[in-house]
């Protein structure tokens, strides 16, 4: 894996695109079709994370997500089609970290995503709309020793992130489509091996897709979301470099949906305390300051064994906010 890395970015995310469609920056996102999959792009994602409260104030952290990414571009019918689906699934306590992963082929229909009404599933799994937005979801994942059923309801807007929806994540200029719904209200029913728990809170939907979202430069990510209780929401994220310092960029986003995209200045992530989990040591504790708006917080994980042993193997879970603001939000750390 760490061989790999350094040749082509973390998972091979910065292997050459060669073949496939290249994010092109003024390109408009329109919906709901770019809520469907996009397969002459080489890699994709539907991404949730919640931030989660017992009845007895309990923290617990849920992830959700579907991955897409083709061996050619394009699609067929049966095992001829190029597309290769993952799936993984995560629950986070302070104690425990659940997680389980699933894998599928394209053209069988045993993952897939469909526009209007939205629906996304691996096998079991779901992510289902109620219309051809995604303001609406029914979330449902189980595993050894976990399943979750939410529902979340936003309101504000899409947030398109970076320019109008294309994010720069390198000083070579790669790039992807990515676009965010970070104003869910989320509540439902966790199952443990201790029983049911009642769940309310907040979620998260992150959107990408791309062909070349790296640079072979660049060993892996560090990537926020925080949800400030002032109503504000931050996206960051550290793009680290073999050689170089780690690119940033990230978007302010008031509590009216009206975002402020960064510049790679405008926001510094930087890690605080390190925790050993799984043969590795990982920041788990981090300073992230916007001193043009007034923030610098320190995010610490509600529980520092949140690994995800995955065929691509990384780090996601909840974090609490402190320092110039409080809140809730999620880690992830890949590369490591």
């Amino acid at each position: 894996m760490a061989a790999q890395a350094t040749a082509q970015g973390f998972a091979g995310l910065g292997t050459q695109a060669e073949g496939f469609a290249v994010p092109e920056r003024g390109t408009p996102l329109t919906f709901p079709q770019d809520h469907q999959a996009h397969p002459d792009y080489r890699i994709e994602w539907w991404y949730i994370t919640a931030n989660l409260t017992g009845p007895d104030g309990t923290d617990y952290g849920v992830q959700w997500t579907l991955f897409r990414s083709a061996t050619a571009p394009g699609t067929d019918e049966g095992w001829q089609n190029p597309q290769v689906w993952m799936g993984h699934a995560a629950l986070t306590t302070p104690t425990a970290h659940h997680h389980a992963e699933r894998l599928a082929r394209g053209g069988t229909g045993q993952a897939g995503v469909a526009p209007a009404p939205f629906a996304a599933w691996i096998d079991t799994w779901q992510m289902l709309g109620t219309g051809p937005d995604m303001d609406s979801l029914a979330l449902t994942a189980e595993g050894e020793g976990f399943a979750y059923a939410l529902t979340l309801n936003a309101e504000p807007p899409l947030i398109l992130q970076g320019e109008a929806g294309y994010s720069v994540k390198s000083r070579d200029g790669q790039a992807s489509f990515y676009y965010s719904q970070p104003f869910y209200q989320a509540q439902g029913t966790l199952t443990l091996p201790e029983g049911e728990v009642p769940v309310t809170g907040t979620a998260w939907l992150d959107r990408e897709w791309s062909s070349q979202p790296l640079s072979e430069s660049q060993t892996g990510w560090d990537w926020v979301s925080l949800s400030l209780d002032d109503g504000r929401r931050i996206m960051g994220f550290a793009l680290r470099e073999e050689d170089a310092p780690a690119f940033h960029s990230g978007t302010v986003i008031e509590a009216d949906g009206t975002a402020t995209p960064l510049s790679p200045e405008e926001i510094t992530l930087t890690p605080l305390a390190m925790a050993q989990t799984h043969g590795r040591s990982l920041p788990v504790e981090w300073q992230v300051t916007l001193p043009g708006h007034s923030i610098d917080v320190t995010i610490k994980a509600v529980n520092p064994e949140a690994w995800m042993d995955t065929t691509f193997p990384y780090w996601e879970g909840p974090v609490r906010i402190s320092g110039s603001h409080t809140g809730r939000g999620y880690l992830e750390m890949t590369g490591y």
